[in-house]
């Protein structure tokens, strides 16, 4: 059998329009209907692409030139954060941004041939610098101990002081950190070599409680002139409360390691969220945008409409985030995590709040539900909130024979959120209403939405 030939080469060059946008947001355009994946291209431009790579079945290209340009095309962006992709849709008028979530969303259900209304997107006033916490790699640039960003699709690291995304005063603090570094000459690391102290420098802020966490991550237990690097962070940054070293020393690009040490201040900061106090570690898992995580969570619990008699199961339940959120609504709630550092975080929180009709307990969440399911257990409600890979047919399957009246689906992927409501419609649910999408990470291609499912 002829292998295909791809009808483009590399540096080859051509004008087309802009058809549709990827969920990388990426432009595509066609040569011969060959699909060519273009950074900074958006729906409705004419451009001249140049082919920079060529797989089996698509290509990647670059704009050339820009002979028509789109009414949706925000020019108030910073170049570094389109190359980096910290900001894949900042292109894109904000307005543009929330239409091409809610149109994502809508062709996901559309494949799956679910005939589901998509309401539109819930955004935000001010889509810029929400973010409360950064991870930003540590290299060596022109001879020079570097903060900033990769490169897409790369680890060229480009340097960069403004995010965009994130909290100025995170922002702030990272320069005032990497210039400590420098002045006490401290060495990056090095991925080629696996040599060098600084990998990355984290930071956590609460965005009502304004306390910082600085955590360095370091390639080696001990973390070079640390006295003078903890006194020059006190000094410049008076929010900080936590200065944590983490120990990485594994050749990965997984960014923290398993040892932690508290150099200074203390283990936690905290912060509030529905007027409950949540500590943050620096290994816990919180939402980033804690602003719309109150829309997201409030709209779950509103469309779950509870009355105060309910037994109500958490999948995934992180923190505790929701469970805490609803305990007050129901009657109890267990929640279940496979992670024990945010089990343990999860107990904490709840005593912390005086919350005493929360039980979490550590596991799988599929094979909890199972186990529950076997034991009897009757929710009425059942909260989702998977990651990306979504929920696995044996829990929708044993969460849909629990029978409960309701499952609300908290989802950050709207294809596996898509996939799973063909499943739970399956075994005897139906969509409630519309899809509701939210923009809890603006600029990004990241989608979160809620879909409550109701027992037929």
């Amino acid at each position: 059998m002829a292998k295909f030939k791809a009808p483009v080469i590399k540096n080859q060059e051509f004008e087309a329009e802009v058809v549709d946008l990827t969920y990388q947001g990426m432009g595509v355009v066609k040569f011969e209907d060959f699909p060519v994946f273009v950074v900074d291209a958006i729906p409705g431009e004419v451009v001249r692409v140049g082919i920079t790579k060529v797989q089996t079945n698509f290509a990647f290209g670059r704009v050339i030139k820009r002979l028509k340009e789109s009414d949706d095309r925000n020019h108030n962006v910073d170049q570094a954060t389109l190359t980096t992709g910290i900001a894949p849709l900042a292109n894109l008028t904000y307005a543009a941004q929330l239409r091409f979530k809610q149109n994502q969303i809508e062709q996901l259900f559309k494949k799956m041939h679910i005939d589901v209304p998509v309401n539109e997107t819930i955004g935000m006033e001010n889509p810029i610098g929400y973010r409360n916490k950064a991870q930003v790699p540590v290299r060596t640039v022109r001879g020079e101990l570097t903060t900033g960003f990769y490169r897409r699709n790369s680890h060229i690291l480009v340097p960069i002081e403004d995010y965009y995304i994130q909290d100025p005063e995170i922002d702030k603090a990272i320069v005032v950190i990497r210039d400590l570094m420098r002045r006490y000459q401290l060495d990056a690391y090095d991925e080629a070599t696996h040599s060098g102290e600084i990998r990355t420098v984290m930071v956590r802020r609460g965005y009502y409680s304004h306390e910082m966490m600085v955590v360095i991550v370091t390639r080696r237990n001990k973390l070079p002139v640390a006295e003078l690097l903890i006194e020059g962070i006190k000094q410049a940054l008076p929010e900080v409360k936590s200065i944590i070293q983490n120990v990485n020393s594994e050749k990965t690009n997984v960014i923290l390691g398993k040892t932690n040490k508290t150099l200074w201040g203390a283990d936690y900061i905290s912060d509030t969220l529905f007027g409950k106090t949540f500590e943050i570690g620096p290994m816990s898992f919180y939402q980033v945008n804690p602003q719309t995580t109150e829309v997201l969570y409030g709209l779950a619990v509103e469309k779950a409409a509870l009355t105060g008699d309910e037994m109500v199961i958490d999948a995934y339940s992180g923190i505790g985030t929701i469970s805490l959120s609803v305990a007050d609504k129901v009657k109890e709630v267990i929640g279940v995590e496979i992670v024990p550092g945010a089990v343990a975080d999860a107990k904490r929180n709840a005593k912390i709040n005086g919350i005493d009709n929360v039980k979490f307990e550590l596991g799988k969440a599929e094979e909890k539900m199972v186990e529950w399911q076997a034991a009897d257990v009757k929710p009425d409600v059942i909260f989702v909130d998977p990651p990306r890979k979504g929920l696995t047919p044996e829990l929708i399957t044993a969460a849909t024979e629990m029978q409960p009246k309701k499952i609300v689906y908290i989802s950050c992927n709207p294809a596996t959120l898509a996939r799973d409501a063909a499943q739970l419609i399956e075994s005897g649910y139906q969509i409630d209403g519309a899809v509701q999408p939210i923009d809890q990470f603006p600029q990004t291609t990241h989608i979160e939405s809620v879909t409550v499912f109701l027992k037929k």
